[in-house]
């Protein structure tokens, strides 16, 4: 065989939505759980299943992973290089931000040396991987992706007028560059005990206040919203450091390594290299390592204008620009026509919406929405057709 229909994992996180992937993708939800997120791929942590067999999709590579993969694929990676997902976010992800590959690897060697266990929860470094990732909305998505223009940090910080922080202000003003910004986000991350509880209690009054313009309106009430899941936090600091965005269904945005960022609400599809490297910043219960942040994060500011993805349509598709070759991503349209597309690598399709049947040496499967297949390498070529919306992973 060489196309083979999954059987993916759900994972309840707290954090998950009890209703948006029921119904999205009519997927049943009997416990009345969170289901935070569905897994289609390779992950120990979460591999899918041959949905036919019951078969491990992992055992079920490791049986022929050249042929699978390809040659390219199978010596770059020597893995499936990617973990492709549907993200249902209630309430706010924890802010976070993902080691580039070489401090992965070194921190990875590093804790090993140490005896950290790899489940430990003062484990920064999980593998030896990046993690950069692709988010596409299927409903409205709220987000935070890296830092603000350094002007609107100032004017934020000014109207929230944070005096425990106003020498760190004052320097940020005088010297508006990246070693300032990296010197105010490490005396942010770096209170502790009273003199943290005095800049909150500085930042609720603020938020009680009205607004003076339509960007601290929003960023206060991102706080005010972030308070009620995570107070007394040094992440509710974020959305005046942060850049607040909002995707319709349909947009998309790139996550760059070393960049700090956070899932607030919403659906979407979420791609990313094969990784579990995380390191925290705030709206989480879970261990913070503010050196080892500092030293991971890029003190650089993003142009929110740029934030959102533009596509290229290109021979019946529509493709995302991804900056690394641990995946691409891609929208299809399943419509009468026979379409073909020739392999690469392995790929997974996703249902978003419609049905569609995909063919390949004689086999087809029929997907439905929220319905995945695995195309292997060696099949060489697949068809696809129907009435409906395909989301594309690949590398």
């Amino acid at each position: 065989m060489s196309i083979f229909k999954l059987e993916n994992v759900i994972q309840n996180y707290a954090w998950g939505s009890k209703h948006a992937i029921s119904k999205l993708f009519g997927i049943q939800n009997p416990n009345d759980e969170p289901q935070a997120e569905i897994w289609m791929g390779a992950h120990p942590n979460g591999c899918s299943k041959i949905a036919a067999t019951g078969e491990l999709l992992s055992e079920v590579i490791a049986k022929d992973s050249k042929g699978m993969f390809g040659d390219y694929t199978a010596a770059r990676f020597g893995e499936l290089p990617y973990l492709f997902k549907v993200l249902a976010a209630e309430t706010p992800l924890s802010i976070q931000v993902h080691p580039r590959k070489e401090r992965a690897q070194q921190g990875f060697e590093r804790e090993n040396a140490l005896g950290i266990a790899l489940d430990a929860p003062n484990r920064n470094y999980k593998d030896p991987n990046h993690k950069p990732e692709l988010v596409y909305a299927l409903t409205f998505y709220k987000a935070m992706n890296g830092f603000r223009p350094i002007p609107e940090i100032i004017a934020l910080f000014n109207e929230a007028n944070i005096s425990s922080l106003s020498q760190e202000l004052a320097q940020l003003k005088l010297q508006p560059n990246s070693d300032s910004l990296k010197c105010f986000f490490s005396a942010i991350m770096s209170l502790e005990g009273a003199a943290k509880q005095f800049a909150l209690e500085e930042l609720y009054a603020a938020i009680e206040r009205p607004a003076k313009t339509a960007m601290s309106r929003e960023a206060f009430q991102y706080v005010a919203d972030f308070k009620q899941h995570y107070k007394d936090d040094i992440g509710l600091f974020s959305p005046l450091l942060l850049n607040t965005v909002e995707l319709a269904p349909g947009e998309a945005m790139f996550l760059h390594a070393e960049t700090p960022h956070a899932y607030v609400q919403g659906t979407g599809l979420e791609i990313m290299a094969n990784s579990d490297n995380v390191l925290r910043a705030g709206l989480t219960p879970k261990y913070i390592d503010v050196p080892e942040l500092i030293d991971n994060t890029r003190f650089e500011s993003i142009d929110p204008r740029h934030i959102k993805l533009e596509p290229v349509l290109k021979e019946g598709k529509l493709s995302y620009p991804i900056p690394v070759d641990d995946f691409g991503f891609d929208l299809l349209s399943a419509t009468d026509e026979v379409k073909s597309i020739y392999l690469r690598s392995a790929e997974i399709l996703f249902c978003v919406e419609g049905e569609a049947v995909i063919c390949a040496n004689d086999e087809h499967v029929t997907l439905r929405p929220g319905e995945s297949v695995f195309v292997s390498h060696n099949s060489n070529v697949y068809q696809y057709q129907g009435n409906g919306i395909l989301a594309r992973a690949y590398n």
